[in-house]
């Protein structure tokens, strides 16, 4: 089974995703009072604590390029929190929905993109928060913010295919669930949130950073919000980005085609 049957299947299944992709999300936050809102209350106190965090006890902490370090810190930390999402809850979707894999007869190549679907949801109201919290600090949309477009569409497509890959291997290993899940802290501080890549000093470090494709969506978030840049300004990272994502689809298909006949035996 190739990429052109695992398109076919959104296709035909598309009403269903959709409908799986809200169930996903009402399940997630079901039992609270407040419900699906925890979902934007979780990283909205994050937001919180470093705004707090630098606007008192470190508000000498020098600003980016002339531009306040908390709004630089948000405009890169507000794409994190859905990769992270996916990264975590990604290795683990096929065993979250097995009742979908094993009671039914449903195309599990459909699984990652509805649990993308739904994060996605969450990040969109968060985005529309961030743009509030910038024209509140005095920071109006500019006509950068069409390519978030871009980077929302690529950040998507990239997730839905490591949550294939990685949704294969987890429900074949909770070993390699428990590995994502120990690395997710890694990755965070290996991706730029929390600094300017391009302080660096030293290249090959940086260049590590640079082929980091979750670095490629924060400094494109902030290419939106604070650098004013296009995303095709700098075509040798577009061009290794979109070669990882190529990468990254290749892998998930093979294992998909490799183990789509052992999970259902598996869960």
């Amino acid at each position: 089974m190739g990429l052109s049957e695992i398109i076919k299947e959104h296709i035909v299944w598309r009403h269903q995703i959709f409908k799986l992709a809200k169930s996903d999300l009402i399940k997630t936050y079901s039992g609270a009072a407040l419900g699906w809102a925890w979902a934007v209350i979780k990283p909205s106190v994050t937001i919180f604590v470093f705004w707090f965090a630098f606007s008192t006890g470190l508000r000498d902490r020098a600003g980016i390029e002339n531009f306040p370090f908390f709004l630089w810190l948000v405009a890169g930390i507000i794409s994190w929190f859905y990769i992270q999402e996916m990264i975590m809850q990604g290795a683990s979707a096929m065993r979250k929905n097995r009742h979908l894999v094993t009671k039914m007869k449903f195309p599990i190549s459909t699984i990652p993109t509805f649990v993308s679907l739904s994060k996605m949801v969450v990040h969109l109201v968060l985005l529309v928060a961030i743009v509030v919290i910038y024209c509140i600090a005095g920071y109006f949309p500019t006509v950068y913010y069409i390519q978030l477009l871009w980077y929302l569409v690529t950040m998507f497509i990239f997730c839905v295919g490591w949550c294939l890959f990685a949704s294969m291997l987890g429900a074949i290993s909770q070993d390699f669930v428990n590995l994502v899940k120990a690395f997710t802290t890694a990755l965070f501080w290996m991706s730029g949130i929390m600094f300017d890549i391009h302080k660096i000093d030293k290249p090959w470090a940086q260049l590590i950073f640079k082929l980091n494709p979750i670095t490629y969506t924060v400094e494109g978030y902030r290419n939106c919000f604070v650098y004013q840049k296009w995303f095709w300004e700098e075509p040798k990272l577009l061009a290794v980005y979109l070669v990882e994502m190529l990468i990254m689809w290749v892998l998930a298909l093979w294992i998909y085609r490799k183990l789509r006949k052992d999970i259902p035996d598996v869960l």
